[in-house]
């Protein structure tokens, strides 16, 4: 079978913020930096207000506990009144009543205290903790000149910034550092959540913008935090000179000048006044043109994460975690939303570079293709998925542990006896069994092909209709197979497989044979995946149960107690041993069940077969080999 070669990121050392006019020194030797690893994590963005967090974490002892703010949602709400307490996602006015001031200024510093005494009390827990960050959105202020917006971020920016904490405002307009229109005015949009103001958004191409980020990034480093979880990369439809003239730089880049009046009816790009420079938007209504503006989009949006938190970040902490937070479809379905992954467009060479793990938001499908391509993409870093799910608790954390990704919890109410028994229930299974999931590696038979050259094509919906069709049909059949984007497979990892499959065959895929992959006795709501344990001559099967008995029509259940799953009786396991191999005890467990139970098995002509008892939601067989003498 495959293995992947480990990738160390390299790491930048480079400067701090310095005056402009500064003489700039030479940056120093690159570093290495240690490959995190790790299986579980817990994230809130309110329940750390609730009694007994600290102790919760005790409990369930994460390894990673994503909490607190420290980009621009903390700057625009830290310092508003009591009475914003509810406006947006994250909280922060008051903090439950820990902030007791009526200066902007004094609430602004006592909530960062906040987060820093949060950041102590975790790392005397065992976890790192690590912080939210927003990168570009929630700039809220008032709507009726948006050419001078007051309240919120301009409050915070023109009245509260501190120089000796934060240093030399950027600029003196905080306009200045805004998305633009074509008009030159800033671009806004409205959100229940965050009335009366409206929501403004950073420029991520203005490197002035990229300043204030740093300027945070190191706050947040000095608070305590062992990195940042960085989210809401939302470039829009920006037409500010910055944009414009990055946009020009990229198309001149790619292309001649024959080539863009040719592909674009672009005659003159240096005097070319564009009408829109898009982002993400639906696939069914692009345009060539609007294929690169997407590409742009995300490599920008990567750029400036790499200035502030690689470049910039690593060299004030060398060892900085860092994740950029991604949304999705967990199926890739729903066109336009679920084909518009937010890093859909950028280059695999860029894909995921120096990041320490993955986050993916999905919806509540199920995500094992993404899973599986999230895996194959990022070389088997840690990654999770939030699923914006509080029903189906212990599936949504066990396809993360059957899959290499390491469960997170974020909607789990830790309040609720019968959730947080689960929650920790699972936690310190994968405790226990930390051999078996810690740096593990996929295990698969077959090989399917993600189409994202073609998707960098602009051809999102028909190539994912058909990658879905096909992988589904291979779920339901058990087969065991691991999904890796087609731009980066080499020819001795398709090789590595008994079995490569692609959209093309998605017209075949029904009446395919899989007789010569191992077989699967499960019914359909059962999938089948299986790994390599970092250490050891061992192969893992696991299984992920999603039957349940279902609830009323259009009901979508209030907690786990509506998750109701239905045990699975036993599985029928016919399995390769891979060759060279012989099997010397197969053992069953599951987190209802933690203690290991020896299974009786046959073998012969390179079949293992053996019955997988009865379990609830996840389920594990352990296959322990030896190498047969001679092999």
């Amino acid at each position: 079978m495959r293995t992947h070669s480990r990738l160390v990121a390299s790491i930048m050392l480079v400067l701090l913020i310095l005056p402009l006019g500064c003489e700039m020194p030479q940056p120093e030797p690159e570093a290495e930096a240690e490959r995190l690893e790790f299986t579980r994590m817990i994230v809130h963005w309110r329940q750390y207000l609730e009694p007994g967090y600290l102790e919760f974490i005790e409990e369930a002892e994460p390894e990673i506990v994503q909490v607190g703010f420290y980009g621009a949602d903390f700057w625009t709400l830290a310092h508003l009144p009591d009475k914003y307490k509810g406006l947006t996602g994250p909280v922060m006015p008051s903090h439950g009543g820990a902030v007791q001031s009526e200066d902007p200024a004094e609430r602004l510093r006592l909530s960062g205290d906040y987060f820093e005494k949060i950041n102590a009390e975790v790392r005397k827990r065992g976890a790192r903790p690590i912080g939210h960050f927003d990168i570009a959105k929630y700039l809220l202020g008032t709507t009726e000149d948006p050419n001078n917006p007051t309240g919120g971020f301009f409050t915070f920016y023109n009245e509260l910034w501190d120089e000796d904490e934060l240093g030399p405002k950027p600029v003196e307009n905080p306009v200045d550092l805004l998305a633009k229109n074509a008009d030159g005015t800033p671009i806004f949009t409205t959100d229940p959540d965050a009335a009366p103001f409206g929501v403004y958004y950073g420029c991520l191409a203005n490197p002035h913008w990229r300043e204030v980020l740093k300027a945070w990034c190191k706050r947040g480093i000095e608070r305590g935090v062992d990195g940042f979880q960085v989210n809401y990369f939302y470039r829009r439809n920006c037409l500010g000179e910055h944009c414009e003239r990055r946009f020009k730089e990229y198309l001149g880049n790619r292309y001649e000048a024959e080539e863009l009046q040719q592909k674009f009816e672009i005659d003159d790009l240096e005097t070319h006044q564009f009408t829109e420079i898009v982002a993400r938007h639906n696939p069914n209504e692009t345009t060539p043109l609007r294929i690169e503006m997407r590409r742009y989009s995300d490599i920008i949006n990567k750029e400036a994460f790499d200035e502030v938190l690689h470049e910039y970040g690593r060299s004030l902490k060398p060892d900085l975690i860092t994740s950029m937070w991604g949304h999705s479809s967990g199926d890739f379905g729903n066109p336009p939303r679920g084909s518009n992954d937010e890093r859909a467009m950028l280059p695999s060479e860029l894909w995921g570079k120096d990041e320490s793990y993955l986050w993916y938001c999905l919806g509540k499908q199920e995500p094992t293709l993404q899973l599986r391509y999230l895996r194959a993409s990022f070389d088997d870093k840690p990654y999770t998925v939030c699923h914006y799910e509080n029903v189906k608790i212990r599936a949504s954390m066990a396809e993360l542990m059957a899959n290499g990704g390491a469960p997170m919890a974020k909607y789990i109410n830790f309040t609720d006896p019968a959730a947080r028994q689960e929650l920790v229930r699972y936690y310190q299974f994968v405790k226990r069994y930390d051999d078996v999931f810690q740096a593990n590696r996929p295990y698969g038979e077959a090989l399917l092909l993600h189409p994202r050259s073609q998707n960098h094509q602009g051809q999102l919906i028909p190539a994912m209709t058909r990658f879905q069709y096909v992988g589904n049909k291979l779920m339901d059949e058990h087969v065991l197979f691991d999904v890796s984007p087609d731009e980066i497979v080499t020819p001795e990892q398709r090789d590595s497989y008994r079995e490569v499959y692609a959209i093309g065959h998605a017209q075949t895929i029904d009446n395919a044979s899989f007789d010569q992959l191992s077989r699967f006795e499960a019914p359909t709501t059962v999938r089948v995946s299986a790994s390599r344990p970092a250490q050891g001559n061992e192969i893992d099967l696991h299984f992920v149960n999603y039957n349940r008995e279902p609830g009323p029509e259009g009901y979508r259940g209030r907690g786990i107690a509506d998750e109701k799953p239905i045990a699975v009786d036993s599985i029928k396991v016919d399995f390769i041993v891979p060759e060279g191999n012989r099997a010397v005890k197969v053992e069953a467990l599951s987190p209802e069940k933690p203690e290991p139970q020896e299974l009786a098995f046959e073998e012969s002509d390179g079949r293992l077969r053996f019955d997988v008892p009865e379990f609830l939601v996840y389920g594990l067989a352990r296959i322990h080999l030896e190498a047969e003498s001679g092999g």
